[in-house]
Order: structure tokens, then sequence, then C-alpha cells
């Protein structure tokens, strides 16, 4: 079982918006902050958005004001979404979400979201 998926990428251009959606499976997730990270190619994994379990947020500079981080918490699993608004040909890359604190093994497939100019 995967633990976490990531969903809700795509080809978008440039102003347009996506929702990511991550669903973290497992009661362990309720209490832990997750995280948004993206990869683009040639480049290091960056962290995007954070949330914590009690809402508080946290972004990077570059998609303040743009991206929205919000979770969904229920008994057995937790839903982080990503609102991505105003999007740049620069947020082209796969993202990820990860539960603050846990290892490697907990990265997922992440999902491609492509900006077009």
């Amino acid at each position: 079982q995967v633990p976490l998926v990531e969903s809700g990428g795509g080809l978008v251009q440039a102003g347009g918006s996506l929702t990511l959606a991550c669903v973290a499976s497992g009661s362990t997730f309720s209490s832990n902050a997750i995280d948004w990270y993206r990869q683009a190619p040639g480049k290091q994994r960056e962290l995007v958005a954070g949330i914590g379990s009690g809402g508080s947020t946290k972004y990077a500079d570059s998609v303040k004001g743009r991206f929205t981080i919000s979770r969904v918490d229920a008994k057995n699993s937790v839903s982080v979404y990503l609102q991505m608004n105003n999007l740049k040909p620069e947020d082209t890359a796969v993202y990820y979400c990860y539960p603050r604190g846990f290892g490697p093994t907990y990265w997922g497939q992440g999902t491609q979201v492509t900006v077009s100019s």
C-alpha cells in the first residue's frame, strides 16, 4: 500500500490554475504536518508549502500569494490540497507530498505540472 498518493497535475497555460490533491492513508498522518515539494528537471527538490496538523501554513517565497495549501482530516486518512493560481512556466515540475519528519520511503510518485508560456 502506497501511503501517499498525489493527483491533479496536468498541462496548463501561464496564468492558469490547477489544484493538486494528496491522500495520505492511515491514522498516523492525522496528527502530522504534510508538505508539498516540487522538483524541476536538473534542479533539487524544493519545499513549496506545508500545513501542520492544526492548520498552520508556510510557503516558499516564490509561491506566496499564488498557492494555497489546505487539509481535510478523516479518521483514517488526510487529504491535502494545493490550489495553484496564476501559474508560471517556472512552476513546471513534478510535485510531491510528504509527511514531515518521515523517512525516504514515504516519497510517492508525484504528479507532473507543466505550465506553457
